[in-house]
């Protein structure tokens, strides 16, 4: 008997019976052993050593120590009666160059962990790609150079063959807004490159890179898998119904969302897009076929959702992530309380993001495969976490996400972010988002009342009173 059964049952928004309870993590950010096994650097070990880029100087040389916690951390998971769980694979643990055959240690730990979770009756949920491209292939130019994309597709067919007959759901790229635009357009995550330019060519390789390793999944994965990509999309508000600031929305909402939306989905490029970034490429780049490879089907779309952004007509500053398309746009802070990261916290937006999507994408299955919040949450003498914030911004975006669902958005899953504190890119491990509390000197591992709140949710299937 569970402590819920001694009480009645007070839930009052309930999900689907099938409704899929996860949480969700990053190789980099949680997995340490950076140099084990075969590993060799990405991006984000050379990012991360490069003096003034990360949050007193911090690397995830370490990070969560997961690599060698997996069966504890599997362990917290159960506790938590999640039914799926949602990873990312180093690419640089399976192929050090990004070229070549797999290093077998690197899949060894990759079966290892997917075996135990299957064992411990959670579905495993992989993700190809989560930021840490090899630093070898960066140095052929990374994915500004449409080869890369090529590698990606091969390293997908080594990663299907691999885990292919134990993993049922696959994800191909994890938010490649961030990868492209703010790895290569204003610098602030790896690779730290400054070019408009190379933003753009960037985004569409990754594009191109979704749509080669969904042909390629496709192909070698049993006809049940599910291939899904994830995007974090932007619910984008003008600051006025004036027809210059609805035109700034138009702008962000092309280069922050439609980039990825209607070469995947569509099979072209958004014509508004093309013309807003003239004066930084004439997109000679997009070959023959590429839009084509782009819309490969898939499965359902993952959404990763925070906060809006507000947007009005007026100049942003520099350097700006938007690559040219942000001219005559200023940004505008969203009204409402704040997390740690300074982010708005508003679950209406992700209503309006995902009836949005019920309208725009009718028939696609979605999963919200990221959502949650960083506070300055601590152990206190008792060794306690607690975390009411965070449980007030959980329970805020169940709710919208419910009545989301009700209003007739086929949404499939949610995975909360994150289950671990973790290395948080660029601010290092000076932010913590998961729902375990971690002491990076001991790595110790300890509950915040969030976690017990979400087993509490996932145990009824849906919020209470």
């Amino acid at each position: 008997m569970t402590a819920l059964d001694a009480c009645p049952d007070t839930t009052t928004h309930r999900f689907p019976e099938h409704f899929r309870w996860g949480t969700a993590t990053a190789a980099y950010q949680i997995e340490g052993a950076a140099a084990e096994d075969g590993r060799t650097p990405s991006i984000w070990d050379t990012f991360s050593r490069t003096p003034g880029k990360v949050c007193n100087g911090d690397t995830g040389d370490i990070a969560a120590d997961h690599y060698h916690r997996v069966s504890e951390d599997i362990a917290l998971m159960r506790q938590l009666g999640v039914t799926d769980y949602r990873f990312s694979i180093a690419w640089p643990r399976i192929q050090p160059t990004g070229r070549g055959p797999a290093v077998h240690k690197g899949l060894d730990f990759y079966r290892r962990l997917v075996d135990e979770l299957l064992e411990s009756g959670i579905r495993p949920v992989a993700t190809l790609y989560h930021w840490d491209l090899p630093q070898e292939l960066e140095d052929a130019g990374g994915w500004p150079q449409r080869e890369t994309a090529y590698r990606f597709g091969e390293y997908a067919g080594i990663m299907a063959e691999a885990l292919g007959d134990r993993v049922a759901t696959w994800t191909t790229l994890n938010e490649p807004w961030c990868a492209a635009f703010l790895g290569y357009g204003n610098g602030v995550h790896a690779p730290g490159r400054t070019s408009a330019l190379a933003a753009l060519r960037a985004a569409h390789h990754f594009n191109l890179a979704h749509g080669l390793a969904a042909r390629v999944l496709r192909g070698a994965l049993p006809p049940s898998a599910e291939i899904s990509l994830t995007l974090n999309l932007h619910t984008v508000r003008a600051h006025t119904d004036a027809p210059e600031d609805l035109d700034a929305a138009r702008r962000i909402d092309a280069v922050g969302n439609r980039i990825f939306l209607d070469p995947v989905f569509r099979g072209r490029l958004p014509e508004d897009l093309i013309h807003d970034t003239a004066p930084v490429t004439d997109w000679s780049f997009v070959e023959d076929g590429d839009l084509e490879t782009a819309s490969a089907p898939i499965d359902s779309l993952g959404i990763n959702y925070y906060s809006p952004t507000v947007v009005a007509a007026g100049t942003s500053e520099a350097p700006s992530p938007w690559a040219g398309a942000e001219q005559h746009v200023r940004f505008l802070p969203a009204p409402g309380p704040r997390t740690a990261m300074d982010w708005p916290v508003d679950a209406d937006g992700l209503h309006e993001l995902l009836i949005r999507l019920r309208d725009d994408l009718p028939g696609v299955p979605l999963v919200i495969t990221e959502n949650g919040a960083a506070y300055d949450d601590y152990a206190d003498p008792s060794g306690e976490v607690k975390d009411p914030e965070r449980v007030a911004y959980l329970r805020a975006h169940l709710a919208a996400l419910h009545r989301a669902i009700e209003d007739g958005a086929d949404v499939r899953g949610y995975f909360l972010w994150s289950l671990l504190d973790n290395f948080e890119w660029a601010y290092g491990y000076s932010k913590r988002f998961g729902i375990v509390h971690i002491d990076f000197a001991s790595q110790r591992r300890t509950f915040k009342d969030s976690a017990r709140w979400y087993a509490s949710v996932i145990e009824r299937g849906g919020l209470s009173g």
